[in-house]
């Protein structure tokens, strides 16, 4: 295909119909592609505000059943479930297939494989953006995950962290992949945080409502600081995912009988703008308990000019490597959190100077121009689509280790 011909098409397959994490970052690469030239189809398995996000930025948005990657999975029920998806998402990504011609596929995460055997099939480029790594999950799963990507013809990877954990599976990845940096929107207009901690000083969480993301842990430190005398609340901005309203459950119940803490702590829900709240805020917190790939929750926290408290731990590290704002604790402690609020708290114009000179940084480090430019650019490389003509230059995060585990 020719420049002078119609316009390029790239089918993107997506997993999820929401807004958070990698659906925000998916409306990204949506933009990115539309902004130069090309039809973007999204094929999604269920409808959600994702669908008018993709519309407002200039792609099209179509249903089209697919079997996902879950936990639940390995259980006979969810096996049983995914199976059946299977059959029923083979011929309707074929009929997708045949009804878009897209001359790229463009699979967004590692939870939606078949998209990559169907694109293969068919005599498609095939692009998958990664988003997950998981170094803790078992060897074999890890592998099983990641083979797919041995049929595709390029791999967008969201961290060196999450490639590493690929090229552990299968080395041959490191040659047909490329690390870029999510593109994060930050606040329209980002303020400093008051500038002085007069009464309550207020704590946020954002995030989805798991045990791996750690709002459980979080509450446990609200509690040690206000068992220290400190004045502080906490609000929560999320909601859980279907199927673990268990959690969601328990989480209310862990409020409800904690006398130091019941009034201390809001649960909002899911919010599609974050930023209201997180300007109400004094200190981020991300809890994270198990492996991160990025850390966009951390970012968005710099991102707002807010000192945050992180997870020492894998992508989390990458995503505030750099930044003077962020103190970094190890995952699972409710105590280092506790005592990291407290050292903020302790030397408030510090974090507080930090956090603003952090912000400006991280504008420049996930600039959403650079990252659209940066995909449609790696997108050209497999089908016919042309190359942006920018060639944004950013800031990159300094290369991080492992934070070692607390001694005995």
């Amino acid at each position: 295909m020719t420049h002078n011909q119609a316009p390029a098409t790239v089918l993107i397959a997506h997993p999820s119909a929401e807004l958070y994490g990698s659906d925000r970052v998916l409306l990204e690469t949506v933009q990115g592609l539309c902004e130069h030239g090309v039809t973007v189809v999204v094929a999604l398995p269920s409808f959600g505000p994702l669908v008018t996000e993709i519309r407002a930025r200039g792609g099209v948005a179509d249903l089209c059943p697919t079997p996902v990657l879950r936990k639940e999975m390995l259980r006979p029920r969810g096996a049983l479930k995914f199976s059946g998806d299977a059959v029923r998402g083979i011929p309707a990504g074929l009929r997708m297939l045949r009804s878009t011609r897209p001359d790229v596929v463009f699979v967004n995460t590692l939870t939606i494989p078949l998209w990559v055997v169907l694109g293969r099939l068919t005599g498609r480029s095939v692009v998958c953006h990664v988003h997950e790594g998981e170094r803790s999950a078992p060897a074999l799963m890890r592998r099983l995950l990641a083979a797919p990507l041995l049929l595709t013809h390029h791999v967008l990877v969201n961290s060196r962290f999450s490639l590493d954990v690929l090229a552990e599976s299968f080395p041959s990845l490191r040659r047909k992949a490329t690390v870029v940096y999510n593109g994060i929107v930050g606040p329209p207009q980002p303020g400093a945080a008051r500038e002085h901690i007069s009464g309550t000083a207020r704590l946020l969480y954002i995030g989805r409502l798991s045990p791996r993301k750690g709002p459980a842990v979080a509450l446990e430190a609200l509690s040690i600081l206000v068992g220290r005398g400190r004045d502080v609340r906490l609000d929560l901005v999320g909601s859980v995912f279907p199927g673990y309203e268990w959690f969601g459950d328990e989480l209310t119940a862990t409020v409800a009988a904690d006398p130091a803490v019941r009034d201390r702590v809001s649960f909002h829900g899911f919010v599609s703008d974050v930023w209201p709240h997180a300007a109400s805020s004094d200190i981020v917190i991300v809890p994270s308990q198990f492996d991160e790939p990025f850390g966009n929750t951390a970012v968005e926290a710099v991102l707002a000019a807010r000192p945050a408290v992180v997870s020492a731990t894998s992508g989390l590290l990458e995503a505030a490597a750099g930044y003077e704002s962020i103190v970094s604790v190890n995952p699972g402690q409710p105590a280092a959190i506790a005592d990291a609020v407290c050292a903020i708290l302790d030397n408030w114009p510090h974090y507080r100077s930090c956090a603003v000179d952090d912000s400006a940084l991280a504008r420049a480090r996930h600039a959403p121009p650079r990252y659209r430019d940066e995909v449609a650019r790696l997108v050209s490389t497999v089908g016919a689509i042309p190359a942006p003509a920018r060639d944004y230059r950013c800031p990159r995060p300094p290369k991080v280790e492992e934070a070692a585990p607390d001694g005995d």
